[in-house]
């Protein structure tokens, strides 16, 4: 069991089996303090709207609280939706999109240095 570490699910779907507790000790450490949130379109919207100024859902948001907490809103919906774009299945991509969120968490801006890390970590997952 990992205290730092809640994962929940507000959708009524299923969630692909990943080791998300691995990948999240991987990139930030097993002493950051994390909530994974998987959300609807609907909240991913609002969430999007009030802290993006943004007028559409979004396939992930993330949010540092400190140097050691962070959260991420996945939406399972929009992410499917999406994958093909990126030629993977829907684990490869939920998988991709959760590396991605922790690489901005610890600090890290869109660019070749975090397609670099992104690369390596799906590889290292088989994602």
């Amino acid at each position: 069991m990992n205290d730092l570490f809640d994962i929940t699910n507000k959708t009524k779907g299923k969630l692909p089996r990943l080791p998300f507790v691995d990948i999240k000790n991987e990139i930030l450490g097993k002493k950051y303090n994390l909530s994974l949130v998987f959300i609807g379109e609907r909240r991913s919207l609002k969430l999007n709207q009030t802290y993006r100024r943004k007028t559409t859902s979004t396939n992930i948001l993330s949010f540092p609280l400190t140097k050691t907490d962070g959260e991420i809103f996945i939406t399972p919906a929009r992410a499917r939706r999406q994958m093909h774009l990126f030629e993977k299945n829907e684990r490869e991509f939920i998988g991709f999109l959760f590396i991605h969120g922790l690489l901005h968490l610890k600090g890290m801006a869109h660019g070749s240095r975090m397609e670099e890390a992104e690369k390596k970590y799906c590889k290292k997952f088989h994602l």
